[in-house]
């Protein structure tokens, strides 16, 4: 039986080890930090992903702890709906099978799945590793040196396993000039129940998201400039401060908020281009090989599908990993490589750079309510264009 580390415990992590298992491997995983992650920011979540969800028995448990958010409404200064539209154009370009959750929650769901049948490692990180002709020897941070047959990166867009077998991650990291941030917080008003409200002044958007349990989701994307983003939460919050200063609505109050949360989540908008996902016993899944940036909006379902096709062709393969990690990369480069593209051209309606770029932006969204147009603008990008392999699990 082959035996497979996997970094990381996000969505691909264990959802590799849910299919591995299924396939009669033996895998491992390991995570840095102490426990599941939780916070971070909401995801939308539907196609292919939402297939294998459904494979894997968590459509129930989605339903549950997701939302089914109504509207996305674009105020103006003084919280007036200025566009908007509703969301039933993605629920028919979809067949109904479209989700709002908190990533942290498809995480734990992924995670519950195999936590009872398959090693897990928590508060322990990869820092070296050794290649030969029969395995790879893995040092631990903590447990020491450890042999595995092939070892998986799915430690997401900073992957450490990446920078070990490939080099450092700046060779492949492709910024594409925003940052986002995002934190939670108990109590805040107003709430406006399934309904997604977004602000916007030129190269920067706030939005709100009403969560269960009285909590509310802010999510902060903006522009950024050539530098290096500070990596200190006090540095990062006063980045904002800087960059939202001036800004109405409910930024006052927001930026209030801010600067009592003990949990921010920040990061640049980048997206993973690389030339191989594998060298030699090591593979690398979702973000760690092939991040398409928050702009795609399907990182989750991207991340769920590397891990269910490369476990799927090691299955195949009988663990033969060259010819498996080899037709893993043939069957996802193409739809991948779309998807990062899709990607590129939703900037600018994220945060258009100029006022003339935000009224052009809200006299789109307004005109989705035409029928058929949100179909032709955005049907490309929502609509996965790829049949998943019909792999014959033996256990599944």
């Amino acid at each position: 039986m082959k035996t497979i580390l996997i970094s990381g415990m996000g969505i691909a992590g264990p959802t590799l080890a849910y299919w591995l298992k299924a396939a009669g491997f033996a895998p491992t995983l390991v995570e840095t930090a102490p426990r599941l992650r939780s916070g971070g920011y909401i995801v939308d979540f539907w196609g292919l992903g939402y297939d294998i969800a459904e494979r894997m028995g968590l459509l129930d448990q989605i339903d549950h702890v997701g939302y089914r958010v109504r509207e996305m409404r674009i105020v103006d200064d003084r919280g007036a709906r200025i566009a908007g539209f509703r969301t039933r154009t993605f629920t028919e370009l979809t067949g109904g099978r479209f989700i709002t959750l908190a990533r942290s929650d498809l995480s734990r769901l992924l995670f519950h799945t195999i936590k009872d049948k398959t090693e897990t490692i928590f508060g322990d990180e990869i820092v070296g590793l050794r290649q030969n002709a029969e395995h790879v020897e893995v040092r631990f941070r903590q447990a020491g040196e450890r042999r595995f047959d092939l070892l998986i990166g799915a430690d997401g867009l900073h992957s450490a396993v990446r920078r070990l077998a490939f080099g450092p991650g700046s060779r492949f990291e492709k910024k594409l000039g925003y940052a986002f941030a995002a934190f939670e917080i108990d109590g805040y008003q107003p709430r406006d129940e399934d309904v997604y409200v977004i602000y916007g002044r030129p190269g920067q958007m706030l939005g709100r998201f009403t969560q269960r349990a009285n909590r509310t989701l802010f999510l902060f994307f903006f522009t950024t400039g050539e530098g290096a983003l500070p990596v200190e939460p006090v540095q990062q919050k006063a980045m904002l401060r800087e960059r939202y200063r001036g800004a109405k609505w409910e930024l006052p109050a927001i930026l209030t908020e801010l600067d009592q949360t003990e949990e921010l989540y920040f990061d640049s908008v980048s997206q993973i281009r690389m030339e191989n996902w594998s060298r030699g016993r090591v593979a690398l899944a979702g973000d760690a090989a092939f991040c398409v940036s928050l702009l795609a909006g399907q990182g989750s379902a991207l991340a769920m599908i590397s891990a269910y096709v490369l476990a799927g062709e090691l299955m195949r393969a009988g663990g033969r990993h060259d010819e498996a990690f080899t037709r893993y990369e043939a069957l996802l480069r193409p739809f991948v490589s779309a998807k990062q593209r899709g990607a590129e051209r939703l900037g600018g309606m994220f945060a258009p750079r100029t006022r003339w770029g935000l009224q052009f932006r809200n006299y789109v969204i307004k005109a989705f309510a035409i029928p058929g147009l949100a179909r032709l603008a955005v049907g490309r990008d929502i609509i996965d264009n790829l049949s998943l392999p019909a792999y014959d699990w033996p256990t599944s």
